[in-house]
């Protein structure tokens, strides 16, 4: 007698055999969740890390974007399924088995498969913690052995998910057989009529309208962070509506267009491909929307993760063009200088003489701007003799250096400032001077004073006389390091925050900042990018599972197509284009929208961020590819089948 226990364990095995993909996926996730969960908890790798890197927020705040991922894929799976298994639960109620017996026996049947896919994702999870904590030393720079144990409070939150995702999709079947007919039941597989044109008029103007908000959005980016809290929302909107109507409306409309010209003498693979895309667009509409916004997204958080990462060390050379630097701290330098060689640490040392004055920069486009500001005069002869590589300005002319210039806005705009004057007030009478041009870096230290301003040694000199004695005058004397050897550089700063930092003013060495930055961004790639690979992988089944579902439902026309005397072969070219198309269209249109998302973004990293975005661009494809192998063979199997 076949009871209900044992027609559950039949059911699980069935589900496993076909869904293998949604486990993976699932187990891949909550085994993510549990490792990040694990080393949010883990003291030993904080202990490591700089003081100003939040590593426990991190991994927090990625384990509730997991969650949310995990979620979305999770009933997007579910309902999936259960539209595929429709028929099954109409025969269930059919025979005689009331609703209530039908809810009850496919939720037994979600808690099992969810609690073997839960123990299995703790199991992996604590498996590869260790590989993990491996991988995100390697990517903070840190060396070092942790020993990874068992993490009890991982596992009660990996627990908390599980049953949050059974609870969801348990009332998501409890909908499923409480609002549907056995009519609707039955007809859940029935494919819409294709031979109706869409209204020629209407789809013709939101087609245009979808390319019209995308290309407004992508417009709009370029200009994102002159008012970003306005535009960035209007950015997003623009893209997720034009990209609805995209698929929507304009991706069908552009088919229809192709069958119309071809008078609807499509030929065997076209008939494959673009007839059943005209429906698949139309009626996934939302779903591809999702991903595709989201792939964007997430190519783009990886992109200026990576990017970030990659360019730490030319971002703190930037920043910082000296190893160390004292600030009218003569007998510390001396100091320090007496311990780097006292360690034998080859140091190259170099003062400086600067000037530092009140003035105003002017603003051509803004004459009503006048904003009196801190100026930092140094000398180029001085500084050229440090081994920095510029140009001497001609006397009366300076050069305006900010390594920060790009982030107060875009740096065509400011361009158009320049050359402009900059106005000192000499008791009682006005000095004026040419600030020439601007460059996007220092040419001291973050922690230098005033705007840098190169000039020659003789404007300097001449601008100390005439300031002499005016507010905000100041001579300074910098002392400025350079430690050649990177090993040896490592042993300077620690004595240089061993002794020389203060909690009364704000200093920065070089290293410590470069070692500060590399570790904030890898945490982030980290993060960023298998919060990316979940997604991916989540986004990639729910388009298999879409894909299995039409191959179930087309097994009628392969058996037909094989009595007119079609080959396995002649069909699956068609069936190759067709998922070729269907991978393509929200992978091609994820990427389009990440370049412009990256593009708008790139204001905060000033280096070359081409190859970094290249990287990910080409994994992301490499893994959709695979995903579409998968598809193209289930689909083989059932062609074969249908055919013998």
């Amino acid at each position: 007698m076949l009871t209900v226990f044992k027609l559950v364990l039949r059911s699980m095995r069935q589900n496993v055999k076909h869904y293998y993909l949604y486990f993976f996926a699932l187990i891949f996730s909550m085994s993510l969740y549990f490792v990040f969960t694990s080393l949010q908890h883990d003291q030993a790798v904080q202990n490591m890390t700089h003081p100003s890197v939040d590593f426990s927020a991190g991994f927090q705040i990625a384990g509730v974007m997991l969650i949310v991922i995990v979620g979305i894929f999770t009933v997007s799976a579910n309902g999936i399924f259960l539209r595929r298994r429709s028929q099954e639960i109409g025969l269930y109620q059919l025979i005689g088995l009331s609703k209530g017996w039908v809810a009850r026996y496919l939720m037994i049947e979600n808690i099992l498969l969810g609690l073997g896919a839960l123990i299995a994702a703790i199991i992996c999870g604590a498996l590869i913690s260790r590989l993990f904590v491996l991988i995100l030393l390697n990517l903070l720079g840190l060396e070092g052995i942790v020993d990874i144990s068992f993490s009890v409070p991982a596992a009660f939150k990996t627990l908390m998910v599980y049953l949050l995702i059974i609870v969801i999709t348990s009332i998501q079947m409890m909908l499923k057989v409480y609002r549907s007919t056995l009519l609707n039941l039955f007809q859940a597989d029935k494919r819409p009529d294709l031979t109706k044109p869409p209204k020629a008029v209407a789809s013709a103007i939101f087609a245009l309208l979808g390319l019209a908000l995308i290309g407004y959005g992508y417009e709009l980016s370029g200009h994102i962070n002159e008012q970003l809290f306005l535009n960035a929302p209007l950015v997003l909107g623009s893209i997720v509506a034009g990209t609805y109507l995209l698929f929507r409306v304009t991706i069908r409309w552009c088919f229809y267009r192709f069958r119309k010209r071809k008078d609807g003498h499509l030929g065997l693979t076209n008939s494959l491909s673009m007839a059943p895309l005209m429906h698949y667009t139309k009626a996934n509409s939302n779903s591809l929307t999702l991903i595709t916004v989201l792939s964007a997204m997430a190519i783009t958080l990886i992109s200026m993760a990576y990017s970030s990462y990659f360019s730490a060390e030319q971002e703190s050379s930037r920043n910082l063009p000296y190893d160390f630097m004292f600030e009218n701290e003569p007998q510390e330098a001396l100091s320090f200088k007496m311990e780097l060689e006292k360690e034998g640490i080859n140091v190259n040392h170099h003062d400086v003489q600067a000037v530092l004055t009140m003035g105003i920069v002017l603003d051509p486009n803004d004459e009503s701007r006048k904003v009196e500001e801190r100026l930092l005069w140094l000398p180029a002869e001085q500084l050229k003799q440090t081994g920095t590589d510029l140009n001497v300005p001609p006397d009366g002319e300076a050069i305006l250096y900010d390594a920060g210039a790009s982030l107060a806005g875009d740096l065509d705009e400011q361009s158009k400032r320049y050359p402009t004057e900059i106005k000192l007030e000499q008791h009682g009478h006005t000095v004026m001077y040419t600030l020439k041009t601007l460059k996007e870096r220092n040419i001291m230290n973050l922690d230098a004073p005033g705007k840098q301003l190169l000039v020659s040694e003789a404007t300097m000199d001449k601008i100390a006389e005439q300031m002499a004695g005016t507010s905000g005058f100041k001579k300074i004397h910098f002392d400025t390091f350079q430690v050649p050897d990177k090993e040896e550089l490592a042993i300077a700063s620690s004595l240089y925050n061993a002794k020389y930092v203060s909690d009364e003013r704000l200093t920065y060495d070089f290293y410590s900042h470069y070692k500060e930055m590399l570790q904030t961004t890898g945490l982030l790639i980290f993060i960023a990018a298998f919060l990316g690979l979940v997604f991916l992988v989540s986004t990639g089944s729910i388009l298999y599972f879409k894909q299995m579902t039409e191959a179930e439902q087309e097994k009628q026309s392969y058996k037909t197509l094989r009595q007119l005397g079609f080959d396995v072969d002649m069909i699956m070219k068609g069936i190759i284009r067709k998922q070729a198309i269907v991978f393509l269209l929200p992978l091609s249109i994820g990427m389009l929208h990440s370049i412009f998302a990256i593009k708008a973004a790139s204001f905060m990293i000033r280096s070359d961020i081409t190859f970094p975005v290249s990287i990910v661009m080409a994994i992301y494809t490499v893994i959709y590819f695979v995903f579409a192998l998968f598809t193209i063979g289930y689909y083989r199997n059932i062609v074969k089948n249908a055919m013998s």
